[in-house]
Order: structure tokens, then C-alpha cells, then sequence
């Protein structure tokens, strides 16, 4: 029961940027775009991928801190934690649109590689 009680509360918790599989995004999206438009997209893109990891990292690093002192505390405190189904999925968006960028970059041998 408690270990059934724990994973019900650990599954609410916001998961971490690395955790998170990309979406498929098509690079057929980027294939009207030069090499110099891409780069810029790229850069766009890398910095509010930036932005949304770091949210996503410091939500699940919070959701992790709140369950712990609540499962130690008051552990029914614990099912109030939200978790992070939006933020979660914007990562996973454009974390689908930096690859669907290398592949487009690629094809054009653009050479847009993002650091993972």
C-alpha cells in the first residue's frame, strides 16, 4: 500500500527537461527556409528552449523538495502537487522542432547542429 501510495504521488511530480522525449515535428516545415533563415530560427528556437528547460528543471526540482518534506510531514499534503502536463509538452515541442531543424539543416548541408 505504501509503495503503491508513493508512486501515485511521484507520477504527479513535474518530470525533468532530460527525461522528455521530443515530439515529431516534420523538417519539411523548415525546407523553404535558406541556411541563414534557419540559423536565425535556430537561434530563436535555442533560446527559448533554454527558457523552458530551466521552468521545467525548476519545476520538478520544486515538485521533488514539496513530496519529500510531505511525505514526511503530512504525506496527503503530497496529492496536492500539480506536476506539469503544459510546460512538459512545450519541451517536448521544441525539443521535435530543434531536431526537425538539423534534419532540414542537414538535407541543405547547413551543418545547424544544437548541443544537447
Amino acid at each position: 500500500m505504501a509503495s503503491l501510495t508513493a508512486t501515485s504521488i511521484l507520477a504527479g511530480c513535474a518530470t525533468k527537461s532530460e527525461d522528455i522525449s521530443a515530439s515529431y515535428v516534420s523538417p519539411n516545415m523548415f525546407q523553404q527556409q535558406s541556411c541563414g533563415q534557419l540559423g536565425e530560427e535556430a537561434q530563436r528556437l535555442s533560446a527559448r528552449a533554454t527558457a523552458a528547460v530551466s521552468a521545467q528543471d525548476r519545476k520538478a526540482s520544486n515538485d521533488a523538495a514539496a513530496t519529500a518534506v510531505s511525505l514526511v510531514l503530512f504525506w496527503p499534503a503530497a496529492f496536492l502537487i500539480k506536476g506539469d502536463k503544459a510546460s512538459a509538452a512545450e519541451v517536448a515541442r521544441l525539443k521535435g522542432e530543434m531536431h526537425a531543424i538539423e534534419q532540414a539543416s542537414a538535407q541543405k548541408r547547413c551543418n545547424i547542429r544544437f548541443n544537447s
